[in-house]
């Protein structure tokens, strides 16, 4: 498979201010550490949302804050729960004022190094914008803020000790809360969610030749292999095509149809979500949408954009048999899902290598990592 040559791209750019004789440097923000695993490369991050710790800081505590939804019921955190890789094991989401969403909630591990930020929009391209969809979006509802946003930001500089938190992330600003300032304080926290000294992770980075089972080194084989064409849409040290990181030129905005509908023999998903087409109204976009990183993917269940499959072992029969469509339609794949979706058989025996290598990517370090759970929570 070909391989891109990544070219420098999008560092935030150093201002180097000339200093007369016996004055003193200027001096500014620390550069934010980010503590990268083991062959993680630097997220990109916008310039006018550099990284800093007292940013972060406020981020991490509005992501836990449940005045961020309109009735007071729910937080980010209540949907994207560290436990579960910041997902919430249900079949589809439910907002804040008890709406059952269409679609299965998405994970927020290494959400910075993603392209596309929901299932099937690609005019989404930063944490940024894509906060204003839950804080305001009215179909579905989620927090609540549709048409308030002047409640929401006099709620948030109602409180002092919290204003002024804003005011040490934001010096620059005025007034420190604002829509803006909210935005990116909470993608500075979401981007610090980084996901990598898993047992897979320790074994190819670590040089920890035990820290895979001898089944999930057989799962790992089979997963690469071309009978199973995995890696093709699970790639790179994200196990996601749609990835982008601060030596990338350009993000890459990939869409799959992976034959999970086939409702008329012309590729049809129902009409409740039929992807990406809902967007660009492409006939060739049914059905599509994005593949997810497969990291802490053992504790993310149920899969798939609707939340159909329960289990990764329903996930590799749908894969199995080249698309669960060909089981409801006679054989007949779907006219639309991608080349690589095209079946292999497996024993009993290798399905549960490959299971087992897929556990093999939960990192429970990252699950229980204090940075990143609720500053309020009792301990």
């Amino acid at each position: 498979m070909a391989r891109r040559r990544w070219q420098p791209w999008g560092c935030l750019a150093v201002a180097l201010l000339a200093v007369g004789c016996g004055e003193p440097a200027p001096t500014g923000p620390a550069p934010y550490d980010w503590k990268l695993p083991a062959g993680f490369p630097t997220p990109r991050v916008p310039e006018d949302n550099p990284m800093s710790e007292a940013k972060v800081r406020l981020g991490r505590g509005l992501f836990y804050d449940p005045r961020l939804s309109f009735n007071g019921t729910q937080s980010c955190g209540s949907c994207h729960e560290q436990a579960r890789a910041f997902t919430d094991g249900r079949t589809h989401a439910v907002g804040s004022t008890g709406q059952t969403h269409r679609r299965n909630g998405q994970g927020l591990a290494n959400v910075a190094y993603a392209t596309s930020l929901t299932w099937a929009n690609s005019a989404l391209l930063t944490l940024e914008s894509q906060v204003l969809t839950p804080l305001f979006g009215k179909e579905p509802v989620e927090l609540g803020f549709a048409d308030q946003q002047e409640v929401l930001l006099e709620r948030l500089r109602s409180d002092p000790e919290l204003s002024a938190r804003f005011a040490e992330a934001f010096p620059a600003e005025s007034p420190p809360v604002s829509l803006a300032t909210l935005t990116r304080a909470l993608s500075a926290f979401e981007r610090t969610l980084l996901s990598g000294t898993s047992p897979y992770d320790r074994y190819l980075q670590g040089g920890a030749v035990d820290a895979l089972s001898p089944a999930a080194k057989r799962g790992l084989e089979l997963f690469l292999s071309e009978r199973m064409e995995c890696d093709h849409c699970h790639s790179g040290f994200n196990f996601q095509d749609a990835t982008a990181h601060e030596a990338t030129p350009e993000p890459i905005l990939p869409f799959h149809n992976t034959g999970l509908y086939n409702e008329d023999g012309r590729g049809a998903y129902p009409a409740t979500d039929p992807g990406l087409i809902e967007l660009t109204g492409r006939p060739e976009d049914m059905g599509r949408f994005r593949a997810p990183s497969l990291r802490n993917v053992a504790v993310t269940a149920p899969y798939m954009h609707d939340g159909s499959l329960a289990t990764l072992s329903d996930v590799l029969d749908h894969y199995a048999a080249g698309g669960l469509a060909r089981t409801r339609n006679n054989g007949a794949a779907s006219p639309l899902q991608s080349a690589f979706v095209r079946g292999f058989t497996l024993t009993p025996d290798e399905k549960a290598d490959v299971i087992a290598f897929l556990e093999s990517l939960t990192d429970t370090e990252f699950l229980g990592d204090p940075r990143f759970a609720d500053p309020n929570a009792a301990p």
